[in-house]
């Protein structure tokens, strides 16, 4: 015999068994939130019972229900080993970006790089640069990251993170891509990363409602050689030979219409060994271009 539970049962269960106040919970949930949603803020913001954290939690509920990602209004999210602050200055974390994290930790690993240098183009709140060196750190590398991005909002994200952390062999550049950096770092950087913007304005049109609520700088990309949204992927691929060692790596997250164009990109930029992965899903999404 089998028993099968209602998921208002199966939710009720596991409040009960981790404490978690039950009728905070189910009032939210009855308010229109996602249940999960619920539950995440109530651990966040009501676990003392205490008035302010009910006016805070009542507030955290009301941004949710206005759109407002739960993301930003937790202000916190995980990302592989890490969790990062993040707000409105910076795009949220997302899965295929730590897939990311975990082909460069690979191509590192095989390419048996002591001390990497390493260039996060485009680091928003610092999420894959930071996650690697902490993850190098815990075998025992020593890397160095220098964390790149267009807006000293999007900077000031990745400062906290790397210090919420203890990461301090960190620099931190203000550069639209290339642009700002330091010429003593050419052909001395042995990984490039990057999640550039690579959606089109009319793409964008038609994507999640959430999205509105990231910074628009971060998403959208004008149009290159007659593709849509790879201007500024076109601009990572041609520049990163001049700063990247010789047997360096660019690895890059893409759209899913992009395979070719990044391919072609990458072998006009004298990459002579590359490779387009797809991601968990099983989209084409990460560029590995590398020179051996």
């Amino acid at each position: 015999m089998s028993t099968r539970c209602s998921p208002t049962s199966e939710l009720a269960n596991w409040l009960r068994v981790t404490g978690v106040n039950q009728g905070l919970v189910v009032e939210l949930v009855s308010s229109g939130l996602d249940a999960r949603e619920a539950r995440w803020l109530v651990e966040e913001f009501a676990t003392g019972g205490e008035l302010d954290d009910l006016s805070a939690l009542y507030a955290a509920a009301q941004r949710r229900r206005d759109g407002e990602p739960i993301q930003y209004v937790i202000g916190h999210w995980p990302f592989r080993s890490l969790d990062l602050d993040v707000d409105s200055r910076v795009l949220i974390p997302r899965p295929e970006s730590e897939e990311l994290v975990g082909v460069a930790l690979s191509e590192l690993a095989r390419r048996d790089v002591r001390a990497p240098v390493i260039m996060d183009l485009g680091c928003g709140s610092g999420a894959i640069g930071l996650a690697l060196i902490s993850e190098l750190l815990e075998r025992g590398v020593a890397a160095t990251l220098i964390a790149v991005d267009e807006t000293s909002d999007a900077l000031d994200v990745a400062r906290e993170n790397a210090s919420k952390h203890g990461l301090h062999a960190v620099s931190f550049v203000q550069s639209s891509w290339f642009e700002d950096l330091d010429g003593s770092l050419r052909g001395r950087v042995d990984l490039i990363v990057a999640n550039p913007p690579y959606v089109g304005a009319l793409e964008f049109e038609d994507l999640e409602e959430v999205l509105r609520h990231e910074p628009l700088s971060a998403i959208v990309a004008p149009d290159a050689h007659g593709v849509v949204g790879f201007e500024d992927l076109d601009a990572i691929i041609s520049g990163a030979p001049d700063w990247l060692r010789p047997s360096g790596t660019l690895i890059c997250e893409h759209s899913n219409a992009h395979r070719t164009p990044v391919l072609d990109a990458a072998m006009r930029a004298g990459f002579n060994c590359v490779d387009d992965l797809v991601d968990m899903a099983g989209h084409p999404r990460i560029l590995v271009a590398r020179r051996t």
